[in-house]
């Protein structure tokens, strides 16, 4: 029998056209260009069906609505299918990723997020490669989790991360190596693919509040104050290289103060493409600890925010999303002894 592939079209560039405003998404335009392509009515092909969200969106539009639309049309449809494509634009297209890997427990399937810079519509697009392999990448069945196709190499979804808004080579996997590359053959990298889970569970997200802050030199933080309040459930803080922040007079102890007194989490990331956070290994990052900020080491800022929404989803209380966030749930992570 052939694999069966379901196609999940969420908008975004690679089916967009030009329009008095700048390119914009169509409805029903992405299908009739596959049905042009080639490849898709090729022997080698396997069988997809085309489901197409209305409204399509501009990925920056993309929201936890639109997360759980995704994570809810998997549901509905996964024991039809031998794995899964998203179309998404690439503005936003690492949050998805990160948020599905964690809503997506014991995924048995790929679930493989894909897009493109340029539009079909256009002569120079990179659209047609990158479907055309996100969707045979699916169909094998190898790798059974959320991961990110682009531009020849297949990416786990909570370790990607744009890179750039101009370049084909869009997106990189600073501090975890591919899962595959597509060259002549599409090569697996077995080693770092992670297992084969045992059975779906889906665990739809809360819009609760997250926030992000990014550390620059001469931060006054009590700018910002105001924004820790009891309706803000965490914060990801960008610090400098291993997690270090200035830290004389300039309001930190009192934004630490006020979290701990809301049960905001603040979860320190770094602002380095590569390599991981490590707070109290400097004294610029002595306060964070003590005032009980939680490590993200190597994780993305994408992946942090998806799995501080996941974590408060479940309802856990706050010591227990503290210990969650500093483990390694969905590889999004390498383990802290380890790094």
């Amino acid at each position: 029998m052939k694999k069966r592939v379901c196609i999940i079209y969420t908008g975004g560039t690679i089916g967009m056209v030009p329009s008095e405003q700048g390119y914009v998404p169509r409805k029903d335009y992405l299908a009739s260009q596959m049905a042009r392509m080639p490849e898709f009515s090729s022997p080698d092909m396997p069988e997809y069906d085309l489901v197409e969200f209305d409204p399509l969106l501009d990925s920056s539009n993309m929201s936890v609505r639109e997360w759980n639309q995704i994570g809810a049309a998997i549901r509905e449809r996964y024991f039809d299918y031998d794995g899964f494509v998203v179309l998404h634009g690439t503005d936003t297209m690492a949050y998805t990723a990160s948020a599905l890997s964690f809503m997506l427990e014991g995924l048995e399937k790929p679930v493989v997020l894909t897009g493109s810079q340029i539009p079909f519509c256009e002569l120079r697009s990179d659209a047609r490669d990158n479907l055309t392999t996100a969707v045979m990448i699916a169909a094998q069945g190898q790798v059974p989790e959320v991961c990110l196709y682009f531009s020849g190499r297949l990416l786990r979804g909570n370790r990607a991360t744009k890179l750039s808004a101009d370049e084909l080579i869009a997106f990189d996997s600073p501090n975890y190596p591919a899962l595959a590359k597509a060259g002549v053959r599409i090569t697996l990298s077995p080693q770092n693919i992670r297992p084969r889970g045992t059975e779906l569970r889906v665990h739809l997200f809360q819009p609760v509040q997250i926030a992000v802050l990014k550390v620059f030199p001469g931060i006054r933080f009590e700018v910002f104050e105001n924004l820790v309040t009891s309706g803000v459930k965490g914060i990801v803080l960008e610090a400098f290289g291993a997690g270090n922040i200035p830290s004389e007079g300039n309001g930190l102890l009192e934004l630490l103060d006020k979290a701990k007194q809301n049960g905001t989490i603040v979860v320190v990331c770094t602002q380095c493409l590569r390599g991981s956070a490590h707070i109290g290994a400097y004294e610029a990052s002595a306060e964070l600890k003590k005032g009980g900020a939680v490590c993200g080491y190597d994780m993305t800022v994408e992946a942090a925010v998806a799995k501080l929404y996941y974590l408060f989803s479940q309802e856990y209380g706050e010591a227990q999303i503290k210990a969650a966030m500093e483990k390694d749930l969905r590889g999004e992570l390498s383990v802290p002894e380890l790094i």
